[in-house]
């Protein structure tokens, strides 16, 4: 199966909003559009997530990477495509899903943890690979499992991550983030996630350097 590329961002970082409302979607997600991010996740265990996924994807520009978390079935899949999406990112290996989603076109980074989850979500087509927890996993656990892997594959850590931890993951060559409640938290304003994502980018140029 033919692999979705991971498209090239100047901040491969995936803002994961976990438990936005859809009349808080505008605001919060323009607010990290405006400060830097180009890729947004919407959990489908917020409330009501398919609506606030298709105001995002229609607010965004078209380069902008929109899309699911916590994406569990292929009618999941089926409707993230109706509305716009194209990120899908589970925390699981499901083979189904992940070929579907890749089939519609969407950027795909399933959750892993172990060589045998990686390896099968290799198999199945993924864009790349969310290491989570990345927090209990480390960044020696995920170097020596991206040593097996194909190298074309995007490696994301996930879990426990923030801006305090950029440079111990910029060690292994690992420069992509999944950032949830570091960045956001259900009932923060769209001022205060402006502000958390702000102090996020400026650690990743420090880290990474600025003008990549």
């Amino acid at each position: 199966m033919s692999r979705i590329p991971f498209p090239p961002m100047k901040y491969p970082l995936i803002a994961i909003l976990r438990g936005l409302k859809p009349s808080e979607t505008e605001a919060v997600v323009g607010s990290l559009l405006g400060a830097g991010f180009t890729a947004i996740e919407i959990p489908l265990n917020s409330p009501d997530p398919f609506r606030s996924i298709e105001i995002a994807a229609k607010m965004a520009p078209a380069s902008a990477l929109i899309g699911a978390g916590t994406v569990l079935t292929t009618a999941q899949v089926e409707e993230l495509d109706r509305v716009g999406g194209k990120l899908m990112v589970s925390p699981n290996v499901e083979p189904e899903v992940i070929s579907l989603a890749a089939a519609k076109g969407m950027v795909t980074m399933p959750g892993v943890f172990t060589p045998t989850e990686a390896l099968a979500a290799a198999k199945a087509g993924a864009t790349g690979l969310k290491f989570f927890p990345a927090s209990v996993l480390g960044p020696s656990g995920i170097h020596a499992i991206r040593a097996i892997l194909p190298p074309e594959l995007e490696i994301a850590a996930v879990g426990g991550v923030s801006e305090t931890n950029f440079a111990d993951y910029a060690r292994i060559g690992v420069k992509s983030f999944g950032l949830g409640s570091s960045l956001y938290k259900p009932g923060m304003t769209a001022a205060e996630v402006a502000e958390r994502a702000k102090l996020t980018i400026e650690a990743y140029d420090k880290v990474f350097g600025a003008g990549r």
